[in-house]
């Protein structure tokens, strides 16, 4: 494995794969996010013309992971990164963005919540039925039990 170099300014520079690896995103997927426009920054390149990456790069990554798992579109991620590299100015905007997803997020943990209730009130009764030698009746006119 290659190690970080420093470059001119003190920052370590990460290589694709190294990248890869901090954030468990693939090579391909990397390649992807950067075509999509979906980085804070635009990634450096090296004299031979391999992508140079930086810490700073790596936590945006790992915050875009955090973004996808939680349901945010990959057009909301673009949104924003582009109001991130305009600058100081569009901080309401990107605020507002993330507010809005955060509703979303709070409203899909509500839904699970639900659905796992339920699950946990099955899980009782199987577990009831099944210790008392009863389960045999399960889902056989016994109310959707």
């Amino acid at each position: 494995m290659a190690h970080d170099t420093g470059s001119s300014d003190g920052t370590a520079e990460l290589s694709i794969g190294q990248v890869a690896e901090r954030t468990g995103l693939s090579v391909h997927a990397l390649r992807l996010y950067e075509r999509e426009g979906l980085l804070a920054a635009p990634v450096r390149r090296d004299s031979g013309g391999r992508r140079v990456y930086t810490a700073e790069d790596v936590t945006w990554l790992l915050n875009c992971t955090k973004f996808r798992a939680s349901g945010m579109p990959l057009a909301t991620i673009r949104r924003f990164a582009e109001l991130v590299r305009q600058g100081p100015g569009t901080e309401p905007e990107r605020l507002e963005l993330l507010r809005a997803h955060q509703e979303q997020v709070i409203a899909r943990i509500a839904e699970l919540t639900d659905c796992l209730d339920v699950i946990m009130n099955k899980v009782r009764v199987y577990a009831e039925h099944v210790a008392e030698g009863t389960a045999d009746g399960l889902w056989h006119g016994r109310g959707g039990s």
